[in-house]
């Protein structure tokens, strides 16, 4: 006998209750978004190569490690989705969006792939819940977001975060830090891993994501960039964190906190939840001020995040959240007579019309087997349509809690049963 397929490497099967806490998860930040004027985007799966070759970087470990890319039969070179921005700012520019009130603002709800090492919280396809706000350079809008997901993560019931605040300057004051930074590497150089030496060449902001302790303790001493911000990201930096007090939102200036991507400027922060252990960020956003042009557009600000949705899950599923998430039936129909069958099926879907999350126990079970089966699934009433029932046209509900019953006319049931 061969053997059986298994899910790839990196990925994930959602089903039952872990699958209901993640739609709970994906309902909750889509009525908060929404209530802040964000609108559903969906982008393709696949995009052309250039698009995350041009924004990501060359240096970056995106591009040059983790991309999913391939040529279609026609020789086009195409990736696919690695992260939600790029491709949201490509629609942005290719739709002219900039015609439409600034900031435009969505948020999206689609798998990532990205070829890495497989953990715990770490999956090669994973999904993403995102929203951006383009075409403003307005501090309040980072400020907004930030706020959102901060509301997002209150109603999920997610306890224990910690927000990383931080700016990274842009093309006025980054290349002069980017300068000091190189030299105080090169001071060092030996005291540093394999990766943090080739970051140097690379990418050097990406040093500070080094997770090798000796090398966070040369980092330590390293220059801070939020002590070379030039004035109007030092004020921009200034309005984002007055807004967050403003809301009462509580965060820790993070010096060290970089993104990986090169079109990021200004504000990043990360959500953290440090319980999880190595991959505890939640998410991570910024501003992108720089990445219209990157993609052959005009000047045009930007900011937004992506939310990791499976290690959203799995902090709630670590804090114990999990139970009781899958929706319960209000109602399961027995029907013990076959004859029965055709009628008591056609007003089951009478009841879900009206509302009520129903069911029917298929596969000719005993009504004690049934009974189980509405007690494991939660159902509140039993509807039990017998011999003897059908012959009277009517049928016993019976309320799983108290354990009474009453006959009901089969004319009058969904009526009986509906709130």
């Amino acid at each position: 006998m061969s053997r059986a397929f298994q899910a790839p490497r990196g990925t994930l099967d959602w089903y039952g209750p872990r699958a209901a806490l993640r739609r709970s998860v994906l309902d909750h930040a889509r009525r908060v978004f929404e209530s802040a004027g964000y609108g559903q985007v969906v982008t393709p799966t696949f995009e052309d190569t250039g698009v995350y070759r041009r924004t990501s970087g060359e240096g970056s470990d995106v591009v040059r490690k983790e991309m999913y890319s391939f040529q279609d039969r026609s020789g086009r070179d195409l990736t696919l989705r690695p992260e939600g921005t790029a491709g949201v700012m490509r629609a942005y520019l290719e739709h002219g969006l900039h015609r439409r009130p600034q900031p435009v603002k969505v948020w999206y709800e689609v798998p990532m792939f990205r070829y890495s090492s497989v953990q715990k919280g770490r999956y090669r396809e994973h999904y993403q819940f995102g929203a951006e706000a383009v075409g403003s350079d307005d501090p309040g809008i980072d400020a907004e977001l930030i706020a959102l997901q901060a509301r997002w993560y209150r109603n999920v019931d997610v306890t224990g975060l910690t927000l990383l605040l931080n700016s990274i300057g842009d093309d006025t004051c980054r290349p002069a830090y980017v300068d000091l930074l190189v030299a105080f590497l090169d001071e060092h150089i030996d005291e540093l891993c394999e990766e943090c030496r080739e970051r140097r060449d690379t990418n050097p902001l990406r040093v500070f994501d080094c997770k090798n302790a000796s090398c966070q303790a040369v980092l330590a001493a390293a220059p801070k960039i939020t002590d070379h911000l030039c004035d109007a990201c030092r004020e921009h930096f200034a309005a984002v964190r007055a807004q967050l007090d403003a809301r009462g939102v509580d965060y820790r200036v993070e010096p060290g906190l970089v993104r990986g991507l090169d079109y990021y400027t200004r504000t990043a922060w990360e959500w953290q939840w440090p319980a999880l252990g190595a991959q505890s960020t939640l998410s991570g956003g910024g501003r992108y001020d720089g990445l219209a042009e990157q993609l052959g557009g005009p000047h045009t600000p930007g900011v937004g995040f992506g939310a990791g949705v499976e290690r959203l899950v799995l902090t709630l599923e670590e804090m114990g959240a999990a139970e009781g998430v899958e929706p319960a039936l209000d109602v399961m129909f027995a029907v013990l007579d076959d004859e029965a069958r055709p009628r008591l099926h056609a007003l089951m879907d009478e009841a879900r019309a009206a509302g009520l999350r129903s069911d029917a126990a298929y596969g000719g079970r005993r009504l004690k087997r049934t009974l189980e089966l509405a007690s494991r699934r939660g159902a509140g009433r039993v509807v039990i349509v017998g011999e003897d029932e059908w012959g009277a046209g009517e049928a016993t509900v019976r309320d799983m809690g108290s354990g009474e019953q009453r006959r009901v006319a089969l004319d009058a049931l969904v009526g009986e049963l509906a709130p």
